[in-house]
């Protein structure tokens, strides 16, 4: 199919590759602007009930399956007689071809892809659907080491949830291509189990023997079962007993073999059961530091004795869950391994020495048990990222969940004790960056990283979290939850209650409730919340006005819910920065919503804030400001906003030092977008040369941060460096334009001589303050530039009986030092309240 081809809404952009049944391209979804693979049926296939069939039951099968590690499908369809799915796009590379360079896998690697396998199993199992084709070919890693189970094509729909009795309802197409169609036995033949080889009926025990065979091959580099012929490799299934492995951990010497015996009912029964046993194994060598090891491939061996050994080892099996249920009543704890080894010895006539091991195995292992939790309960994380949750569910539309999920977590595990948990802005310039956990680690100094993944389909809500020890690269925690929409508010509660428990922090009962406090229990009211949030923190014009009636609408749905209150008094004190509304008209209502959310709950430190706010900005009641943000800092020590905001206020009454202490604390929480809180403290104390320095420092971390630009061109307006002030102001307008940075850039242009340039500048004011409100503080900088002082100073009055937010920086704003000494510009300051 030729580039640029267009298929629906969909536009060809390359080929990605062919498989038997079909070929696949990269394609740009037109409707809703992202990339995606698109899966072509090949046109005699189409004529083909029987392959139309299954290309169909492929995207059934994965589309009726709501996990983070099954491929998602978006749509099934046909255009010019071509039957297409277009799926999500994975940008990695298959299992297969990370086999085929022969390198050594570590056994974090293999364990990773197969309980993230075993997880993607458990999941379809549950939904009553069956792979029958588990491959390397079939399991996709990411660049960041996520995997995705590829290609139901071979998928069982339409049965009950997988069970030891489940079945197919037919397999005569299995018993056909065991006979006509070499390496085709629905399914690749090596990987196939002895039911399937046979054209026996089929249960999810036959996708456990697959990822069997998968787990011996990371670990061997070839698998168990070979042949010169597809015949040859069917007899091997059916009669020989795979090799044994070694340089493997014995406990994963048993679990792959156990998922590679022959009788299924000695097989694990569960793809979950599997699972367990991979999690276990994971964690046990994480303890002992065994995970980051190779396993050098082409190294399965036989010995003389290997039959034996082996034979033995099913037996055990065998007797152990024979003897499970006696065990449990006799409540005696201890590995599956070491119990069967122990009944083996007593098969063989050594019962003697077999019980005292099996005392002594039971004792070593309750002395493990509690030693373990000793170690661990004494290693605490004191310090944490909660990354951006990834929205996987292929739907734009429900960004703001996985954002707001973030959020809300970030907030809840704020209140854990002696934590540091980086803020929002922080961990947000990540969002869509394929950053590896050390490098994270590293550059937020911290000792883990939470990572999530959202999938929402329908009603059905999916929340994957794993817990990662940056410094090892390992997982110290994974947890899948599936709830309905309806239950979002609990789900939020079972996260930070969950989380904060494996960070080995001890919590007091009031910390308890503080982490795991719901505001509401309405979940609508909670999702106009999260939406709302979302709206608000994409901080441009037409978003906050979204974002302030959708928490308006929360309100109306619960109207004791607090943190909305918070929401729409925050939103609302931003509108004349975006020049939406005038601060008379939009500031009383701030204060309004912030003293309702301290009725509900006097311990949100971000409503004292908003009290701040209006009391410096539109009261100028420095000394009630000043109670409110120290109120605030009490409530929260460690949020940046506050530290920041004191900061601020502190600065504009000429007590710069202690501004400069406090600006740095809330940049030392939050290093990107604090600093220009203290780029700013630094300018109003005419320190320029150090403000350029932290707003540079800024730019290595997020060079398309807005506001950095923003205060690193004043600070080479009001340094005088006006063509670098020029420079570095455009530059800003690219990323977002207001009033007064345009005002900034004509104040630029006229100093530096470009007079007819301001002139056009202040036209433009003049238009745009037909549409909306433009502050008269914009205007005053451009007649300043052009030498009007006068009309400057009528207009920085009328900011004042606006009660506009720059008013309340007239004392210390260097751009103002040409009106510093006239009688009106004095009067101004004294009003209100500011020094001279």
């Amino acid at each position: 199919m030729k580039k640029d081809t267009i298929i629906q809404h969909y536009k060809i952009l390359s080929p990605i590759g062919k498989g038997g049944m079909g070929e696949v391209y990269l394609a740009q979804d037109t409707k809703l602007d992202r990339k995606v693979a698109i899966k072509f049926l090949n046109e005699e296939f189409s004529k083909d009930a029987d392959k139309l069939g299954r290309f169909i039951q492929e995207a059934k099968a994965a589309s009726a399956l709501n996990h983070p590690n099954i491929l998602t499908v978006y749509e099934i369809g046909e255009a010019d007689g071509r039957n297409y799915i277009a799926t999500e796009l994975i940008e990695g590379k298959t299992l297969r071809e990370h086999l085929s360079h022969k390198e050594s896998l570590q056994l974090n690697q293999i364990l990773k892809i197969g309980v993230q396998v075993a997880e993607a199993l458990s999941a379809a199992h549950h939904a009553g659907i069956i792979h029958r084709d588990i491959k390397p070919e079939n399991i996709m890693i990411r660049k960041d080491g996520y995997a995705k189970v590829l290609d139901f094509g071979l998928a069982k729909l339409s049965e009950p949830p997988a069970s030891v009795g489940g079945t197919a309802a037919n397999e005569d197409a299995t018993r056909m291509q065991v006979n006509t169609t070499p390496g085709m036995v629905m399914g690749t033949v090596s990987y196939m189990s002895p039911e399937q080889a046979r054209g026996n009926p089929t249960d999810a025990r036959t996708d456990i023997w697959s990822l069997g065979i998968v787990l011996y091959e990371m670990c061997a580099g070839k698998v168990p079962f070979t042949g010169e012929t597809v015949n040859h490799t069917i007899v091997s299934i059916l009669e020989k007993e795979p090799l044994l492995l070694e340089n493997v951990p014995d406990e994963l010497q048993r679990i792959v073999r156990k998922s590679l015996t022959k009788d299924v009912d000695m097989r694990y029964q569960s793809a979950h059961d599997l699972l367990i046993d991979l999690k276990n194994l994971r964690r046990d060598l994480d303890i002992k530091g065994e995970l980051e090891r190779s396993v050098v491939p082409n190294r399965a061996t036989v010995t003389e004795t290997s039959s034996e050994n082996a034979t033995q080892f099913y037996t055990a099996d065998a007797e152990a869950t024979r003897s499970g249920q006696a065990a449990a009543t006799q409540n005696v704890t201890t590995s599956s391994s070491s119990l069967e080894y122990a009944i083996t010895q007593a098969k063989s006539r050594k019962m003697v020495a077999a019980i005292i091991g099996l005392l002594l195995i039971s004792a070593i292992s309750a002395v493990a048990y509690f030693g373990f939790f000793a170690k661990a309960g004494a290693k605490q994380i004191e310090s944490i990222a909660v990354m951006p949750f990834v929205n996987e569910s292929g739907n734009p539309d429900v960004e703001y969940l996985s954002d707001g999920m973030t959020e809300t977590l970030i907030g809840s595990l704020s209140n854990v004790p002696n934590l540091s948990v980086k803020p929002r802005s922080t961990v947000f310039r990540y969002k869509g960056k394929d950053t590896d956990a050390k490098t994270i680690g590293k550059e937020l100094n911290v000792q883990a990283i939470l990572n999530g993944r959202v999938v929402q389909r329908g009603d059905q809500l999916t929340l994957s979290l794993e817990l990662i020890d940056v410094e090892k690269d390992i997982v110290l925690w994974s947890q899948q939850y599936n709830r309905k929409q309806a239950e979002l508010v609990t789900l939020q509660t079972d996260i930070a209650r969950d989380v904060s428990s494996k960070l080995k922090t001890k919590l007091s009962g009031a910390d308890v409730a503080k982490v795991e406090k719901n505001s509401t229990t309405n979940p609508e009211a909670y999702q106009l919340y999260l939406k709302g949030l979302f709206q608000m923190n994409r901080r441009t014009g037409e978003s906050l006005k979204q974002a302030a009636e959708l928490f308006k609408q929360a309100i109306e749905k619960d109207p004791n819910y607090a943190p909305a209150y918070v929401g729409l008094g925050s939103t609302l004190q931003s509108f004349p920065i975006w020049g939406l509304a005038l601060p008379k008209d939009c500031f009383p209502q701030a204060k309004a919503a912030a003293l309702r959310a301290l009725e509900l709950d006097d311990s949100l430190a971000e409503a004292q804030v908003i009290l701040g706010v209006y009391l410096e900005r539109y009261e100028w009641d420095w000394i009630g400001s000043e109670k409110e943000f120290r109120r605030a800092i009490e409530l929260d020590p460690n949020n940046p906003m506050v530290h920041s905001a004191l900061g601020g206020a502190i600065a504009n009454q000429k007590r710069f030092d202690e501004a400069i202490a406090l600006t740095r604390r809330a940049v030392e929480l939050d290093p990107l977008s604090k600093r220009g809180r203290l780029g700013e403290v630094l300018i109003y104390s005419r320190r320029y040369d150090e403000a350029i320095a932290e707003m540079k420092a800024a730019l290595l971390l997020d060079p398309n941060y807005a506001d950095t630009y923003w205060i690193l061109g004043k600070a080479y307006l009001c340094k005088g460096s006006y063509q670098e002030a020029i420079a570095i102001i455009q530059r800003y307008l690219e990323l977002d334009d207001d009033p007064v940075t345009r005002a900034m850039l004509a104040f630029a242009q006229a100093k530096a001589g470009n007079r007819e340039e301001a002139v056009k500048q202040l036209d433009r004011l003049k238009q745009e303050s037909s549409r909306r409100y433009v502050s008269g503080y914009a205007f005053a900088l451009v007649y300043l530039a052009l030498d009007k002082k006068d009309e400057a100073l009528t207009w920085l009055e009328k900011d004042v009986e606006d009660r506009s937010i720059w008013a309340a920086y007239y004392a210390v704003d260097p751009l103002l030092d040409e009106v510093r000494g006239e009688p009106r510009f004095k009067a101004m300051l004294k009003r209100m309240n500011l020094p001279e």
